[in-house]
Parts: C-alpha cells; sequence; structure tokens
C-alpha cells in the first residue's frame, strides 16, 4: 500500500496528496487509502484554500519534511482540489527513499 502513493520519473517523483486546509497545524500525517483504494499521503495546512495560499503551504511543508528546496516542489494537477500530485524533482533514487521515510512518520 504505502508505495503506490508516488509514482518515480526519469526526472523526480510525483505524490498524490489528499491536503485538507484550515487546519489547526501544518502536518503530514502519513499514507491513507481513499474507498477506490487508491493511496494518497494525507496532510494539513493551516492556510486558507484561496488563491493558491494553501497549495503554496503545501510545498513549503513537503520540503521542510523531505529536507529539500522548496523550488523542486510543484502542484501539477488538483490545484482547486483537496487530492492533489505533486511533482518533485530530482535524483528519482533519492526522492523514493524519501517518500517511504515519510510514509513511515
Amino acid at each position: 500500500m504505502v508505495a503506490s502513493f508516488f509514482k518515480e520519473r526519469d526526472d523526480g517523483v510525483e505524490l498524490y496528496v489528499r491536503l485538507t486546509p484550515r487546519s489547526s497545524k501544518d502536518a503530514v500525517e502519513g499514507v491513507e487509502q481513499a474507498a477506490d483504494e487508491r493511496c494518497h499521503l494525507a496532510a494539513r495546512v493551516r492556510a486558507v484554500p484561496e488563491k493558491g495560499k494553501a497549495n503554496a503551504a503545501l510545498e513549503k511543508l513537503l520540503a521542510a519534511e523531505l529536507g529539500i528546496p522548496r523550488n523542486s516542489i510543484k502542484v501539477v494537477a488538483g490545484a482547486t482540489s483537496r487530492l492533489k500530485t505533486i511533482r518533485v524533482a530530482g535524483n528519482t533514487g533519492e526522492l523514493a527513499k524519501l517518500m517511504m521515510e515519510l510514509a513511515r512518520r
């Protein structure tokens, strides 16, 4: 289950995130499985879902959690949805290891 919340790409990874805005804290809460059996990383941010603020907060949170530069993380699908696809640019092997570590938290 854990490995299916991200896909390895030639230039990095894509991960699937379910974002909850307007939370009391910014946090990554681990991997969850939806009713359709797809897996995603659950994340919460304090930012409101207006004018890209929640997406920017998510990018910042993931960069901090993974210990990578913020400019290597971008929301590529689901900008106005709770379910998002995030592209993380970098060494695919190293990023895959970071994703597995993130899932264990």
